[in-house]
Order: C-alpha cells, then sequence, then structure tokens
C-alpha cells in the first residue's frame, strides 16, 4: 500500500507544506528548524506515499542500526493531517517494520508529539505502538501544563511574588533581546545543575530570525539590569516556556512571576494551554521536587511524555 523513502534536500516544499497542514505539528518539523544542528545528526526522516500523494511523514534520525524519532527534537512521532485514519496507520507501521528490517536497523526509540500539542486528535500510532510493534516504555517525563481558560487562581507564594514584583517596579520587556539573558540563562543552568542550554544564543538568534512568530523573548527589568527572562515557543494552541532564569535578585523580587502574568493574562490570553515543560532529570526516573512545585504555583497540573522502544 505504501511507497516509503528517505527524505532529501529536494523533499524541503513537500515536507514543509505538509508540516503546514498537519493535525499534531508544530514548527519544529519545518526544515529550518530541524535542520540547524544537522552536522550533529544523521538525519533518516521518511516519507510516506500511497500512488504519489503523500500521505504521512516521520522525522528521525539514525544511529548505528537505531532509528530516533528525533533527538534533535523535543518530540516527533508520526506526523498525520485529517485525511490519514487509524486503520491505515496500523497497515502503515507494519509496512514500516518490514522497510525498516531491509534497510538493516534493528531497533527504533520514538517520542510521540503530546496531545496537548494537538490541534486535532491525533493518537492512531499509539494503537499499533502496542499491537503490532509491541514497544514499551522506557522513559517517561513529568510535565506540567495549565489549561489556560479555566483561569486558575496562582498559590499565595506566587501572587505574594507578584506583589513584590510590582513593588519594586519590575518592567516586563518582549524583545528581541537574546543575548541579555543567555549569561542569566547559562550561569543559573550550570550553578545549579551543572548543564547548559540546549541552544547556544548564536543558536537561538537564528531560529529567532527563522520563525520570529513561533520564538519569543520577555526580559524582566530591575535597576536596568536584566533579572530574569522566558524564552516562549509558540505552537497554535500551546504556549511553551523552554528558557527560564533568574538571577539572585530577580528571585527575591519575583521577576518571573511578573514575566507570567503579562504572557498569560496580557498578551496571550486565548491560548488554551501553556506548557512548562518537564521537571524530571536524568533519565526521568528523578523528579525536581522545588521545580514542579513552582510550576503547580501557577496553577499547572501534571502531564506525561513517553518514549518508547521496539526491536525488529
Amino acid at each position: 500500500m505504501f511507497t516509503i523513502r528517505r527524505y532529501s534536500a529536494a523533499d524541503k516544499p513537500l515536507w514543509d507544506r505538509y508540516v503546514a497542514n498537519a493535525r499534531n505539528a508544530t514548527f519544529l518539523f519545518f526544515r529550518d528548524y530541524m535542520d540547524y544542528h544537522a552536522n550533529r545528526f544523521q538525519d533518516h526522516s521518511l516519507l510516506f506515499f500511497v500512488s504519489n500523494h503523500l500521505y504521512a511523514i516521520l522525522p528521525a534520525n539514525i544511529v548505528g542500526d537505531t532509528l530516533y524519532s528525533h533527538q534533535g527534537l523535543t518530540y516527533g512521532g508520526l506526523v498525520m493531517n485529517i485525511e490519514v485514519t487509524a486503520s491505515d496507520v496500523v497497515q502503515l507501521f507494519r509496512e514500516l517494520n518490514d522497510w525498516l528490517c531491509a534497510a538493516g536497523i534493528h531497533r527504533v526509540v520514538y517520542k510521540p508529539v503530546p496531545w496537548v500539542y494537538h490541534q486535532h486528535a491525533a493518537e492512531e500510532d499509539l494503537y499499533p505502538l502496542y499491537w503490532i510493534c509491541q514497544a514499551r516504555i522506557v522513559q517517561r517525563d513529568l510535565g506540567t501544563v495549565i489549561f489556560m481558560q479555566q483561569h486558575l487562581r496562582w498559590r499565595k507564594d506566587r501572587r505574594r511574588r507578584l506583589r513584590n514584583a510590582k513593588g519594586h517596579g519590575v518592567e516586563v520587556r518582549r524583545e528581541d533581546n537574546f543575548r541579555a539573558f543567555w549569561p542569566v540563562l547559562v550561569n543559573n543552568l550550570s550553578d545549579r545543575h551543572g548543564v547548559r542550554p540546549v541552544h547556544t544564543v548564536e543558536e537561538i538568534e537564528l531560529l529567532h530570525a527563522r520563525f520570529p512568530n513561533h520564538i519569543v523573548q520577555y526580559n524582566a527589568y530591575y535597576d536596568g539590569e536584566v533579572v530574569a527572562g522566558l524564552t516562549f515557543y509558540l505552537s497554535p494552541q500551546v504556549l511553551h516556556g523552554q528558557y527560564c532564569s533568574s538571577t539572585s535578585v530577580g528571585k527575591q523580587i519575583g521577576a518571573v512571576d511578573a514575566i507570567y502574568e503579562r504572557a498569560m493574562y496580557e498578551d496571550f490570553p486565548d491560548y488554551r494551554y501553556l506548557d512548562f515543560g518537564r521537571s524530571t532529570e536524568g533519565d526521568g526516573s528523578i523528579l525536581n521536587d522545588g521545580l514542579v512545585a513552582q510550576k503547580e504555583g501557577f496553577g499547572g497540573r501534571a502531564i506525561c511524555y513517553d518514549t518508547y522502544e521496539w526491536t525488529l
């Protein structure tokens, strides 16, 4: 039924048109986002055709005999438009497994798109993962999401921090000044977790230049200095906090709370969800209690991000 082939650079217009109309895609699947770090990953994205008509796509890379979907993206999985049906997806995975075996690939690691990013129900892939691929969950991370239209009241300590920020005259600016925030982010991640941001400041500036309507920076100023910042990724219905950090002063005066109030209640009040991202560390088995409690203080509650694996 399906003709399966690897993505090539000549497919970029076709690929991007499909992403633009898919029901479970975000801007992360456009090739200008996926390919910014093409030198780090051996792309092995796949296109599925029925009678020369592009039916579905799978962002992926390969390491040895393992196919990942996709290590350079927060989530991946089969990308589908509204025409894709459950029966066809079952057959697609049967044929995908045969195709992968013939290509010498013997293991698949698969990260489906979390349901909050679906613009229409899009979990057809989860059914064949279990029954056809006999996949198992090998990692479960815990994230935090706010249903923004429920307008849940912030917890008392968060409201106190917000009043503190206003009392100190914290100024929140929505601006393209990533360089003013990045040292705050880098220092905070290094001091608290011994890690660095996934993106360098040059990379985030490049991605912002390519997707100015999808990557937004907020900086909070106190006495003329940036004391906190938030980098948001915007999808059709999700406001996702990609990066968030404060200086010691910013923490004391509640600068992050002032940013969230601006984004949630002034700039994006009609969005359905705010995704704070993961609060787990390592392989997902360690829950950062302080971090998740901070997010819950804004009204967020848990959502799980799963990674599946199967062998061929």
